[in-house]
């Protein structure tokens, strides 16, 4: 190992033997992918105007000195999967016995909401996978789209998305899992291992700090400090790394401090390898490396981006080797950039392929799928249950689920008739097929029309669109109006188009600068309000938007006159118009809880549920940041209550502590609770969030029935970054409670074990939010400060009685 090349793996014996025979260009032609189909299709940041590397010259060529990647053969455009299949078997046997080496390519794909690929299962969006509270269902679509992957001879997905959500208007919000670390990283982790479970390699996305980036606009600046960098940013990735073993990382395009992530080694190298002891690939989100000349302006070619990236711990150049290939080749020949950097990478990429089979003599000798089912009965059985889980009740006064003896229903709005509004922005529709317009879909996806036909096999169900997803054309009002007056119930589906770049409401690249909904949307359903019918809202979107207006804040809009009930679903994916369908209709009980805080304003953003007392309300400021709906936060058809909370009273800085709760189902029907588990560090060296999520437990009783809910919690889970900048649990008084949703404070103030008082930081409410939560118990931590190691274990175990 060369002395002055930090983190420099060691090379299995054929890796090493592999490394001493090539040649330079050899050895960067293992560092780069090829895009194959790249046309006028944008299907990523600045894609038209980045240099295609190859272009014009025949495969054979481009891959004389072999290759590393082959991108996205199947995502690029609509391809029939068995066709292309037999394709790439004949392309890697070409590979093996036509370059020196022989080594075959290993193939990517986008796989967020599914495999992006014609005719694959189209699952919930990971807003969705939030909203479920469920790792082992999310575990369980991994898997799926996992064993889909592998037999299409696919070995590494671009996903899952770790970005903490920190502005709602960022574009990218329905690539997000939530907006509190924890919950990202079980439910991010538990995606990770069911993909690798089916032997395909995870990437995560975005290290580090992607989603922190000023006024929610795309790779804008990032202003974190390194505290929230390290206790917000990073917990997910770690979680992913430690408890995950995931294979792969990919880097964020943003700059932090003025530092862009793909130059940074004490990101990439120090914090990712020597401190997570993370010994995969990380790979270079598409044309990050050129961004270091283009976009960031710290280097002043590709040759000097290649090595900044390089040297900082990018392994692997996507999607195209624009600046590893003869930029790079010309700086090591210079002198300029010592060979061993790039040996470094060289087995890293050569060991991720020896593990995934690639380097086997055998390696594609078998014989290629003549059929494949991409969406088969157990994808849509698994797409309909996490769709069913993901909805989330906001309101409802009663008239949910419909009367069975409903007669006539209005079924308006720009959502309620389309297929692509079901879906998020690395779906297949909306990511490839918007390039393909006459292109049939591939697979079945009922829209909320044809789902509710279904489901209201007798009820007379009349249509209108009412307007435009984005456009201020009000012509269809009344024609609207005219259907929902003449209806025993309206449904409305408003939401948003995903898509990138300007091709929708949001999605990468489609940030705004609002948070209402988009259009005239706002104005259709108040319209439709007015009719007096009773009016279901049900919101199709990829972030949350400010529909106070539409819940019991109404009166501060001026009016009393709001929906009936609002659903808000986030792109719930192939299956979501028969869960919708079966929610309303009350085959299906709600159970989805807000996986981030519901705005009150765009003014509002960025807000937090993980916030110290100064970032809430307070009378020192005219502003209220409060939500209208908290993180959390969901209703049922049937009503819960918490009793007889036991918490430890005592436990050691570097040990766990045991909180147990009663749960009861007090309504008439079975339902399915969200326990959560929250916590508040009642004085801290550095200022604690006013709440903080422990854990959580999805728990179904019939009506009438308890269970007793055990959380056995490591004392890491209360860690933070002190002073001097190590991540610490500290000796201390704890109040731990239950409660249904963040903003559920303890019922009572006043602890009588302990005397101690826990603060209220949410005096300003307009409105109580409904909810529950149980007495708070005091925790006392005791020892020594605790510095938190890899070896400390952060994952809460539950368990039933």
């Amino acid at each position: 190992m060369p002395a002055a090349i930090p983190a420099f793996p060691r090379a299995t014996p054929r890796v090493a033997e592999l490394l001493s025979r090539m040649t330079l260009e050899e050895k960067v032609a293992q560092l780069v992918g090829y895009w194959l189909d790249q046309g006028g299709e944008v299907v990523a940041p600045m894609q038209n105007e980045m240099g295609r590397a190859g272009a014009g010259e025949a495969l054979a060529e481009i891959t004389r000195d072999g290759i590393g990647h082959y991108t996205r053969v199947y995502g690029t455009r609509p391809v029939d999967p068995a066709e292309r299949a037999a394709w790439l078997w004949q392309e890697q046997r070409r590979l093996k016995q036509e370059t020196r080496l022989g080594i075959p390519a290993l193939v990517h794909e986008e796989c967020l909401t599914g495999l992006a690929a014609w005719k694959a299962a189209t699952f919930p969006t990971p807003l969705a996978w939030g909203a479920s509270f469920d790792p082992e269902l999310v575990a369980e679509m991994g898997t799926l789209i996992g064993e889909s992957m592998r037999d299409l001879g696919i070995h590494q997905g671009l996903a899952p998305v770790l970005d903490v959500i920190r502005d709602p208007r960022w574009g990218r919000v329905d690539e997000c899992i939530g907006e509190d670390p924890y919950l990202v990283g079980t439910v991010g982790t538990a995606y990770v291992q069911g993909l690798q479970s089916a032997g395909v390699h995870a990437t995560l996305k975005h290290f580090l700090g992607y989603s922190g980036s000023r006024a929610g606009r795309n790779h804008a600046p990032v202003s974190a400090g390194p505290r929230e960098v390290a206790d917000v940013f990073l917990p997910p990735f770690e979680m992913a790394i430690r408890d995950g073993g995931v294979k792969s990382v990919m880097n964020s395009y943003t700059e932090i401090d003025g530092v862009p992530v793909a130059s940074d080694p004490q990101l990439l190298t120090k914090l990712l390898r020597e401190d997570l002891g993370f010994d995969g690939v990380v790979v270079a989100d598409y044309f990050a490396v050129a961004f270091l000349q283009t976009m960031h302006a710290v280097a002043a070619d590709r040759g000097e981006a290649a090595q900044l990236a390089l040297t900082a711990g990018i392994d692997v150049e996507l999607p195209s080797g624009d600046a590893y290939l003869a930029p790079l080749v010309e700086r090591v020949r210079s002198g300029m950039l010592d060979e061993a950097y790039l040996d470094r990478a060289v087995i890293r990429a050569l060991q991720q392929k020896e593990e995934l089979g690639l380097l086997d003599p055998d390696a594609f000798e078998d014989a290629p799928p003549a059929h494949i089912d991409l969406d088969s009965p157990r994808h849509r059985e698994v797409a309909r249950r996490l769709a069913a889980e993901s909805l989330v009740l906001l309101s409802n006064d009663g008239v949910l689920p419909l009367r069975p003896d409903v007669k006539r229903v209005a079924l308006i709005g720009p959502n309620a008739d389309r297929a692509e509004a079901l879906q998020g922005c690395y779906s297949f529709a909306n990511h490839v097929l918007a390039h393909h317009p006459d292109h049939e879909l591939g697979f079945e996806i009922p829209t909320v029309r044809e789902a509710l036909s279904e489901a209201l096999p007798e009820a007379e169900i009349v249509v209108a669109r009412g307007c435009a997803v984005d456009d201020d054309d009000r012509s269809g009002f009344e024609e609207a109006a005219e259907l929902a007056a003449g209806a025993d119930v309206a449904i409305v589906v408003v939401g948003d188009q995903a898509g990138l770049f300007g091709r929708g409401t949001v999605g990468e690249g489609n940030d705004t600068e609002s948070l209402e909904l988009p259009g005239a949307q706002r104005d259709l359903v108040e319209r439709l309000v007015a009719t007096g019918t009773p009016v279901v809202m049900v919101m199709l979107t990829g972030r949350p938007y400010a529909i106070g207006w539409a819940l019991d804040a109404g009166e501060a809009a001026g009016t009393d006159a709001v929906p009936a009930a609002v659903v808000q679903s986030f792109f719930p994916g192939e299956e979501g118009g028969r869960a919708i369908a079966a929610l309303v209709t009350g085959t299906a009980s709600p159970s989805g809880r807000l996986p981030v805080s519901l705005p009150r304003s765009a003014g509002a953003a960025p807000y937090s549920y993980l916030h110290p007392t100064l970032g809430g309300a307070s009378d020192v400021t005219s502003t209220d940041p409060t939500p209208v709906r908290p993180f959390g936060f969901g209703l049922t058809y049937t009503t819960f209550e918490y009793a007889d909370l036991a918490v430890d009273t005592h436990a050691s800085t570097d040990g766990r502590f045991t909180a147990s709760v009663t749960v009861t189902n007090t309504g008439d029907r079975a339902g399915t609770d969200v326990v959560q588990l929250y916590a508040r560090d009642l004085v801290a060296s550095v200022t604690r969030p006013v709440a903080q999520l422990l854990g959580y437990a999805r728990v179904a009783l019939e009506a009438g029935q308890s269970r007793r809910v055990s959380f056995d919690v490591p004392a890491a889970r209360l860690a933070f970054t002190d002073r001097s900048g190590i991540r610490v649990v500290e000796p201390g008084e704890v109040a731990v409670w239950v409660g249904s949703h963040a903003a559920a404070t303890p019922a009572q103030e006043q602890d009588d074990a302990t005397g101690g008082v826990i603060a209220n930081a949410r005096r300003r409410r307009r409105r109580e939010v409904p909810g529950s939560a149980t007495a708070a118990r005091m925790l006392s931590l005791t020892g020594a400060v605790h510095a938190v190691t890899g070896a400390d274990a952060r994952l809460v175990e539950v368990s039933w009685e």
